[in-house]
């Protein structure tokens, strides 16, 4: 058997997608990150993207990351291990954690690899990962590297994590792990229930909070915060490329905990350290989510209009309780057919299909900005309206 028949099978996938107009990723964009996109010469409303403080193009982000390249070059030139450790790094780390609240942050050059990093080192033979089936992929990537067990509940059903902690042998080690905000769904872990369970199985938690800082919390800590339940946290993962406007990722805890996740996570100590310009833009972008409260208000303020108005058109968007509002659809086919028909009606949407959801559950993900005027979110819903009605899902 040849080991590349597997990418034959996929191709010949792929392009009848395309010979069937429904293939929807990698679209190009030959713009910035903004309430309107262009693509292929057209200007569309972007409701696909997770910049949601909108502050990609915010000219002190910008000019940041030009200083910081001008300083120190396009690259670290190294990891953060041996040379490519900079000011810049440390000091964005002690902003980091003091802003979470914690006593250190060690900064990873993607959301991904933090995930990968912290869990593979974390996990030893006599431990073990509980996971909500609806964790992000770098979650489950991260158990697998690591040499524990992983189990896995039904997503936010309380009563199933629950049997599933008292299934251990109590001389195991134990850490939950889940999505502050899922980012498929929209909608938030129940962390009281979580930190209840996790209390009396002395357990550990770490919350993947990507959707949720800058967004979450009354001043932007993520779901924690909004909860109340900061300090019953025990690691806190965030990302660069959602609210802080560039790339890269981060985790918080306490002093050794981070001191032993900076010399044994893999996906750390083997990768180049982030560039000085990614450093330097979430740096400012960091500062401007402090100063900035009316910002999140704004999001909000965007986030609550559309989800109203797209109940009232009849559409079913699931749980949601953050800006990512979903569309149920239904089949993988019907979600793809309505992505490209919204483009055509210039709105930009994401599809979600099955394993990333229940077969049966796709959906049109669809995503706010606090730089959205209501102008683009009404010309998006006149889009919607048009496309659900022609499909028969409204």
């Amino acid at each position: 058997m040849d080991i590349f028949s597997k990418c034959t099978e996929n191709a010949e996938r792929v392009r009848a997608a395309r010979q069937a107009n429904a293939y929807v990723y990698y679209r190009t964009i030959s713009s910035a990150q903004d309430p309107l996109v262009i693509r292929k010469g057209r200007e569309l409303v972007m409701l696909g993207s997770n910049n949601y403080l909108g502050l990609t193009s915010h000219p002190e982000v910008k000019q940041a990351a030009a200083t910081a390249l001008s300083r120190y070059g396009s690259g670290s030139a190294g990891s953060r291990l041996l040379n490519g450790t900079l000011d810049l790094h440390v000091e964005l780390e002690e902003r980091l954690a003091d802003f979470i609240g914690r006593e250190a942050a060690l900064t990873f050059s993607t959301g991904f690899q933090v995930n990968l990093g912290v869990l593979s080192c974390l996990l030893g033979r006599s431990d073990v990962a509980i996971l909500d089936s609806l964790d992000h992929a770098c979650i489950i990537d991260g158990c697998r590297l690591g040499f524990g067990k992983t189990h896995k509940y039904r997503h936010n059903d309380m009563e199933d994590l629950e049997r599933k902690l008292d299934n251990l042998p109590a001389d195991r080690g134990v850490i939950i792990v889940v999505d502050g905000v899922f980012s498929m769904e929209g909608d938030l872990a129940n962390l009281p229930r979580i930190v209840e369970l996790k209390k009396q199985r002395s357990a550990r938690l770490m919350v993947d909070d990507a959707h949720g800082i800058g967004v979450f919390g009354a001043n932007g800590r993520g779901s924690a915060e909004h909860f109340g339940l900061e300090h019953e946290v025990d690691l806190v993962m965030g990302t660069f490329s959602k609210s802080l406007a560039t790339v890269g990722g981060f985790i918080a805890s306490d002093a050794p905990v981070i001191d032993y996740i900076k010399h044994n996570a893999r996906s750390e100590i083997f990768s180049a350290a982030p560039p000085p310009a990614s450093v330097a833009a979430a740096m400012k972008a960091l500062e401007i989510v402090e100063r900035e409260p009316e910002r999140r208000k704004q999001l909000w303020e965007n986030t609550d209009y559309m989800r109203r108005e797209l109940i009232a058109l009849g559409f079913d968007t699931g749980e949601s309780a953050s800006p990512v509002v979903p569309l149920v659809i239904g089949g993988d086919m019907a979600a793809f057919r309505m992505t490209v028909r919204l483009e055509e009606e210039g709105v930009f949407v994401n599809p979600v299909v099955s394993p990333a959801v229940p077969e049966g559950r796709a959906m049109i993900r669809t995503s706010y900005m606090a730089t959205h005027e209501r102008e683009h979110l009404d010309r998006a819903l006149v889009a919607i309206e048009k496309v659900g009605r022609e499909m028969g899902i409204i």
